[in-house]
C-alpha cells in the first residue's frame, strides 16, 4: 500500500486500532500478499498534522507489541508530534528523520 494512501486512510479514521497517545495500528499489504498476509505498522498521527512511521512488523513474525514497547512508542509519538517546523528540518538535515513528500 503506498504510504500516502495509508495517510489518507488515517485521515478518514480508517485504521485497525487507536492504541492511545496518538499511536495507531494500521495493517498494510506486502508484495502480492495483501493486508491479510501483510504487516502491521505503528504510526504517530494527529489529524491535520504530521504523520510518523515508528515501527513495523510482519504479522507472521510477531502477534503484537508488549506493554512496555507501547509505552515507549507513546512517548516517542508525543515527542515527534510536538516538533516545531524548525526542529523537524533540523532532524531531517541531520538524517535523524527521513521526510517523505508526495509528488504531484
Amino acid at each position: 500500500m503506498p504510504y500516502f494512501y495509508c495517510c489518507a486512510e488515517l485521515d478518514n479514521n480508517l485504521y485497525d486500532a487507536n492504541l492511545g497517545g496518538d499511536v495507531y495500528k494500521k495493517r498494510v499489504g506486502i508484495a502480492n500478499e495483501g493486508k491479510r498476509g501483510g504487516a502491521r505498522t505503528l504510526i504517530a498521527f494527529k489529524k491535520d498534522g504530521n504523520v510518523f512511521f515508528m515501527y513495523g512488523f510482519a504479522k507472521n513474525k510477531q502477534a503484537n507489541i508488549k506493554a512496555d514497547e507501547l509505552k515507549a512508542l507513546k512517548l516517542l509519538a508525543k515527542q515527534l508530534l510536538g516538533y516545531s517546523e524548525q526542529e523537524l528540518s533540523k532532524a531531517v538535515n541531520a538524517a535523524e528523520l527521513i521526510e517523505v513528500v508526495q509528488d504531484g
